[in-house]
């Protein structure tokens, strides 16, 4: 075996990284591929259309955010009572993100109205919020099935056993597309239901998703393994440590998502013109970034099995296999975004009146192209964010990232509101300063600190 296939195959090399992380990013493709085909079906109907989905779909997912960071960091948790040698542990961890998702299922209900007041306060056009209200009041009563969802794809993440969860992915995936499909546009005898049909195929694909996770989880094989009928109950110390350790990734996931929302309300406040614009460049830079999370996962996990078997130096071998397959997937992000942007824009051409899109697709064909600069360091800050995590350092983790993103907020709503800049200038400079600030991801890595932590002890859940 020569050098370069010591490198590949040896513990954290880019081997073991591909089969954690390549079923992850295909998972991750694969509900991006859903959130897109749900806008590109609906522009069909008209650009508002489909600029409703995007803004009533993340409002709907913001809601969810702290509580799917916080049981998030499962994947961690379980990563590390794996790595430890503790495997009866693994699923008590799951069993405690099932508790935390049964008592937040309540409290985004009861958040509908400031929902509503956040798409009033937006000044969207008057034709885009009746449909984004349509669309929200549907996809909210699916939070339950997104958390129990997350809940045990958390689990499969953490044991490393992604394939399970790329599966249930591409199922949600068939079924969400081919739903939407009959319920959009009134096909086989269905009636035409347009925005709120494709909420319907949400979570029709997501409850078929959670059908699968769940059909693996309490299999022969995992339960004898696990001992997953052992598991059912609260656990005071596990719990703790969820909470604990597992709080600033929820916090720092909704605050980001409650920033990003924002700039997308920002966009879509300046007219419909604008909003299309955004719209079409988001959808394209959810394809770049989103399977990048597949990556992060496969990061979070192996950094956090090596530093629950206390091997720091194989956790760090294994961020850098991630970063290794990040970069390759952003270059040929990259070179789709510089040479066919007009192409990647003509996709979201609505079959009636294109008064809106004609005028919004130079303005769309400009911002994906600048999109470019960026995604290499979309990487970067993906793999060095999962591998903090994965070795307990989310404090420092949530700290970069929020500040990251509400110092974009701000930039952007001074450009277009208050120097009354053109999107495109706004969108350059959110680049600029997204760039900068990126580099503080490295810095906190490099620093060494996380090579310290120590999250597992010997005695956690001993009464178990």
């Amino acid at each position: 075996m020569n050098t370069v296939e010591k490198h590949f195959s040896k513990p954290g090399g880019i081997r073991e990284m591909l089969s954690i992380a390549f079923p992850m990013v295909v998972s991750s493709a694969c509900e991006t591929l859903m959130t897109f085909t749900d806008h590109l079906f609906l522009s069909k109907l008209g650009s508002e259309h489909m600029s409703a989905a995007m803004g009533g779909g993340m409002t709907w997912f913001m809601m969810m955010t702290f509580f799917i960071g916080l049981t998030g960091y499962s994947t961690a948790l379980t990563a590390q009572y794996l790595g430890a040698g503790r495997k009866n542990l693994c699923p008590l961890v799951t069993m405690q993100t099932f508790i935390i998702a049964l008592l937040a299922y309540p409290v985004i209900l009861a958040g509908r109205p400031l929902a509503y007041r956040l798409f009033v306060f937006s000044n969207i056009a008057p034709e885009q919020l009746v449909l984004q209200k349509a669309y929200f009041n549907i996809l909210i009563y699916a939070a339950i099935i997104e958390l129990f969802r997350n809940g045990l794809s958390c689990f499969f993440s953490g044991v490393g056993r992604t394939r399970i969860v790329m599966l249930s992915a591409i199922i949600a995936m068939v079924v969400n597309i081919t739903v939407n499909y009959i319920l959009i546009f009134g096909r086989w005898g269905f009636p035409m239901l347009g925005i709120e049909g494709a909420a319907y195929g949400t979570i029709i694909g997501g409850f078929c998703a959670l059908l699968v996770l769940q059909a693996a989880y309490f299999s022969k094989p995992n339960r004898e393994e696990f001992g997953i009928l052992n598991s059912f109950g609260f656990n005071k110390e596990i719990m703790i440590k969820l909470l604990r350790f597992g709080y600033p990734a929820g916090l720092e996931f909704f605050l980001n998502y409650m920033a990003f929302t924002g700039i997308i309300m920002v966009f879509h406040s300046r007219g419909l013109v604008t909003a299309v614009a955004a719209t079409i460049v988001f959808n394209w830079d959810m394809v770049s970034f989103v399977p990048l999370i597949g990556i992060e996962i496969g990061v979070t996990s192996l950094v956090g099995r090596y530093m629950g078997a206390g091997r720091p130096d194989i956790a760090h071998h294994s961020a850098m296999s991630g970063l290794k397959t990040g970069w390759i997937y952003s270059t040929i992000i990259l070179f789709l975004f510089v040479f066919f942007p007009e192409q990647l824009v003509k996709l979201f051409s609505p079959d009636g009146s294109k008064v809106i899109f004609d005028q919004a697709a130079p303005t769309a064909v400009t911002m994906i192209r600048l999109a470019s600069v960026y995604v290499m360091i979309e990487a970067l800050v993906v793999v060095f964010s999962g591998a903090l995590r994965g070795a307990g350092d989310t404090f420092w983790t949530m700290c970069i990232s929020v500040g990251l993103h509400w110092f974009l907020l701000p930039i952007l709503i001074l450009m277009l509101n208050v120097l009354n800049y053109s999107a495109v200038t706004a969108w350059m400079i959110m680049i600029l300063a997204f760039m900068i600030f990126s580099f503080l991801f490295y810095l906190r890595y490099r620093s060494g600190k996380w090579r310290k932590l120590k999250i597992v002890a010997d005695t956690d859940g001993a009464g178990f």
